[in-house]
């Protein structure tokens, strides 16, 4: 079995969009571009890492995908995964808020996204002050044609957990096996979730770091921002491929 290991950090690129990173977001059926970006947040690039504070401002009251995320980078170009084999990613996150509901993770927290946009995928670490969780989804993002299923077509599943250093760095890793149909989600070397039979083969994977919400909208539209700011701390990916 071969190996390659391979960095996605370059986080001096930050400001050059294109690079290596940029600005995630979705275009919009009236041909404008919506973007995750909270236009008074502070980023900071040192001893290679990344880190923004944002005080939440940004949302979206009537689309769901749009409203959640804040302020995120997404790899300029994606991650292919190999037809064989086994891709992981790996890398350390610190999350620490102010003004959130204590105990919601989802009233403000920092990410990891694999977003694959040929299947719709969403393969993420969501971190908070008290709590972390993995998700796993397919979703209807804007624009993405999601492949047809005699399964459940849309779906996204959270599992929270608490055992982990609350507001100081942890080493989170996602690997996958597209020939096996396995995801597996570790903690700092242990693995705490593992999810078979996943219904679509995925294909590549934008990496996105972010800054988020999840909360639901209402009749009345977005209720995510009520004052909050998010840190989010990020070390450079690594990228593990084993065929």
């Amino acid at each position: 079995m071969g190996e390659n290991v391979t960095e996605l950090g370059q986080f001096h690129t930050i400001l050059s969009e294109g690079e290596v990173w940029k600005i995630g977001g979705f275009p919009l059926q009236d041909g404008t571009f919506w973007s995750y970006r909270e236009p008074n947040a502070v980023v900071v690039v040192r001893n290679g890492y990344l880190s923004v504070k944002a005080a939440l401002t940004r949302k979206h009251d009537q689309v769901q995908i749009l409203d959640n995320a804040k302020h995120m980078y997404y790899s300029a170009a994606p991650v292919i995964i190999p037809e064989e084999g086994e891709i992981s990613f790996e890398l350390d996150i610190k999350a620490k808020s102010f003004q959130t509901a204590p105990g919601d993770l989802y009233d403000g927290f920092v990410s990891l996204n694999l977003l694959d946009f040929t299947t719709g995928a969403a393969i993420d670490f969501f971190v908070s002050n008290d709590k972390y969780a993995s998700v796993y989804g397919i979703l209807p993002f804007p624009e993405v044609q999601v492949p047809e299923t005699d399964k459940t077509k849309y779906f996204c599943i959270f599992k929270e957990e608490t055992d982990f250093k609350p507001r100081e760095f942890n080493t989170y890793k996602i690997s996958y096996n597209r020939t096996e149909n396995v995801l597996i989600f570790y903690v700092n070397g242990n693995e705490v979730r593992r999810e078979q039979n996943v219904p679509v083969k995925l294909n590549q994977f934008i990496v996105a770091l972010g800054i988020m919400t999840e909360k639901d909208l209402t009749a009345e539209g977005s209720v995510s921002v009520h004052g909050q700011t998010v840190i989010g701390e990020w070390s450079p990916i690594t990228i593990t491929t084993r065929v």
